[in-house]
């Protein structure tokens, strides 16, 4: 009878123990978070005022070049300080802004351990950027894992959309410039089905047609015909 109560006491556990797991956003963080992001918009309104033509030299461009940095460094130490509590966006948008910031070299160093952090919570869009700058976790196992439990997380994350990406793949409309792209939360859905197709080949025609399904990823299909040969 004894360990009959014990066994039913660690059933009753069970599913605290699964729910405990989840991954929670720290209320902290998130305020930090959304102080970054007004601070985030007018950066991004500042970047596409900048001339494209100008000389270097060219005093405006040196004016606004300062006006965007001063934005942009009260917004990265706001995401900076959510990062450290293991905010999954702010982790996301530090490690873009890294990406779209930093010298080649150096981009993986500082994004890729952000990058880790956010993908392992569920967190769509920091697949994308994976796949782009961080080798040796897109082609582990711990990637396919995180991947697949993307879809388990569209609830918690449901409210953060839309979120910019340096390219979207299965976005039909094409970057201009060197302006982000923005998605929602479906777009990215289907990137994550996109990257699934490519990294799982017993699941492959599954995860193309939920690309597919979800926003209409015509590259997708295009994916599967080049994998096969």
């Amino acid at each position: 009878m004894r360990s009959d109560r014990y066994l039913l006491s660690l059933l009753w556990l069970l599913p605290v123990a699964v729910v405990a797991a989840e991954p929670v956003i720290d209320p902290h963080a998130d305020l930090l978070y959304r102080q970054a992001l007004p601070l985030l918009e007018q950066a991004e309104a500042q970047s596409k005022a900048l001339p494209m033509n100008a000389a270097p030299n060219d005093l405006e461009l040196i004016r606004k070049v300062q006006s965007l940095d001063q934005t942009l460094q009260p917004a990265v130490a706001l995401l900076q300080r959510a990062a450290l509590l293991k905010h999954p966006v702010a982790e996301y948008r530090l490690a873009l802004h890294y990406i779209t910031n930093l010298p080649t070299a150096q981009i993986a160093a500082e994004a890729c351990p952000l990058l880790r952090s956010s993908i392992a919570q569920g967190f769509a869009p920091a697949a994308l950027e994976v796949a782009n700058w961080c080798p040796e976790l897109r082609n582990s196992s711990e990637f396919l894992h995180a991947l697949e439990r993307v879809p388990t997380r569209d609830a918690l994350y449901a409210g953060y959309y839309p979120q910019p990406a340096v390219r979207l793949i299965c976005l039909r409309q094409q970057p201009q410039g060197l302006a982000m792209q923005w998605g929602r939360q479906r777009d990215f859905q289907a990137e994550v089905y996109r990257l699934l197709a490519g990294l799982d080949p017993s699941q492959r025609t599954a995860y193309v047609s939920k690309a597919l399904e979800i926003n209409g990823c015509r590259p997708a299909p295009q994916q599967v015909l080049s994998q096969r040969r």
